[in-house]
């Protein structure tokens, strides 16, 4: 594998990990904005403007845009997270500048009136969706809990309320503002033509102005009061299970702990061969018990996810918690630590032999830090981690100390005290 690079003197950047034997070709978009972005006034906004992107552009209709992916047989799709937005499709590498060109050209949509508010209502019904199906919201009302009145803990989807409010006027001035060449990298994988790509790019997005939005991105961390224990409860009769969402601080993306972290989260509540699994999944008593680390340029946190009966959920909770405060003190084993790392190589082979799955790979990792890992560094990475790393992020970051803790379900349980920290009493919010 090759890596290249090069920046356009407006400020889009063109990186790409070419692989000479590879057999097709991905490229994307990488735009460094998302719902952590947004303000009050503009909540949604980056998940709506991404759909928007496909509703055409001057010189282009929707039906348009997806004939011409369907007639290179793309793979073409987009997502929108806090802190990113990405816009990609994987071809033959003989549709490399085709692909290029028709996601460049998407990057500069109308955003019509008449698409703006037809789609509003496609995003409205989105909302509503997401909030009628498990875990309920639990997630994102945790995510809220945790950070507060901070940006990262306001859904990405946005609300009703606030995508109702929203004038396309707003749209407009945060595509202007947010989709500037120099917050934009090009990124291609598998067997890319760079200096073909590069011509593409000058082509099609040379124009673009160059602008620089100066609005501060407030510092994220874990709200106020989070030094005890948050717990909340979301009433839902017709469902069948109870879900919990637990929050805690962990390493954030511009920590080097938080490639322990992640090893750490793998022993506790990998979906097989982890402490969770072995001690509630394999038995049945949860349907699911799960822990990840997930690490934001500013902030990280370890998420456990649960789901089991109704009755069983504030016991579940409970022993979830004694799991993580044995891990301190016990220690992790050498077995544990070999089979975590056995596994993460595995993950990071498999995604490394896919140039779809190395796009967001390299796209997101140079879109978030101006820096590249191939595919041999991170098995380093991982390699390198050891008993010492995995127990100090254990000590600086213990996943039973404090956190926010959202159980949704059906209402017979969870509306005592947290099952956490006991002396905590529930908030009750049916809907």
């Amino acid at each position: 594998m090759t890596f290249r690079h090069e920046r356009l003197p407006n400020g889009l950047e063109i990186v790409a990990e070419v692989t000479d034997d590879a057999l097709s070709t991905s490229v994307g978009f990488f735009v460094r904005t998302g719902a952590r972005d947004e303000t009050d006034a503009t909540w949604g906004v980056s998940h709506f403007l991404e759909h928007m992107v496909f509703k055409g552009t001057d010189h282009l209709s929707a039906d348009e845009i997806n004939r011409r992916f369907d007639w290179m047989g793309a793979s073409a799709n987009a997502f929108t997270n806090e802190e990113d937005t990405v816009y990609h499709a994987a071809v033959l590498p003989a549709q490399q500048h085709e692909a290029t060109a028709l996601l460049a050209e998407m990057m500069r949509p109308a955003l019509r009136s008449e698409d703006f508010a037809t789609e509003k209502l496609v995003i409205l019904e989105e909302i509503r969706m997401y909030d009628d199906q498990p875990p309920f919201g639990a997630d994102e009302r945790c995510r809220a809990a945790f950070f507060g009145a901070h940006p990262l803990g306001r859904s990405v989807l946005g609300t009703v309320e606030s995508i109702e409010a929203l004038p396309v006027e707003a749209m407009r001035d945060y595509h202007r503002r947010r989709y500037a060449p120099g917050n934009i990298v090009l990124a291609a994988t598998g067997a890319v033509d760079f200096p073909a790509l590069v011509e593409t790019a000058r082509r099609h997005c040379g124009d673009w102005a160059s602008l620089t939005d100066d609005a501060p991105r407030p510092v994220a961390a874990p709200r106020r009061g989070l030094e005890r224990s948050l717990f909340e409860t979301i009433v839902r009769p017709a469902a069948t299970l109870a879900y919990g969402v637990r929050m805690s601080p962990g390493p954030a993306g511009d920590d080097t702990d938080r490639f322990a972290a992640k090893l750490l989260a793998t022993v506790l509540g990998d979906d097989s061969g982890s402490r969770l699994y072995w001690a509630l999944v394999d038995p049945g008593t949860a349907e699911q018990a799960s822990c990840h680390h997930q690490d934001f340029r500013d902030a990280g946190l370890f998420t456990t996810q649960l789901a089991c009966d109704a009755a069983d959920a504030e016991d579940l909770l409970g022993q979830v918690t004694e799991i993580y405060a044995a891990a301190a003190p016990a220690g992790i084993t050498t077995f544990e630590l070999d089979q975590a790392r056995n596994k993460l190589a595995g993950r990071v082979v498999l995604v490394g032999e896919r140039p779809r799955r190395r796009l967001f790979s390299v796209g997101l990792e140079w879109a978030r830090s101006g820096q590249y890992r191939s595919v041999a560094d991170d098995l380093t990475i991982v390699e390198g981690l050891s008993l010492d790393d995995l127990h100090r992020v254990l000590s600086h970051w213990p996943l039973d100390g404090a956190g926010a803790t959202v159980l949704a379900g059906p209402g017979t349980a969870g509306d005592g005290p947290d099952p956490v920290n006991p002396s905590v009493p529930a908030a009750d919010d049916t809907q």
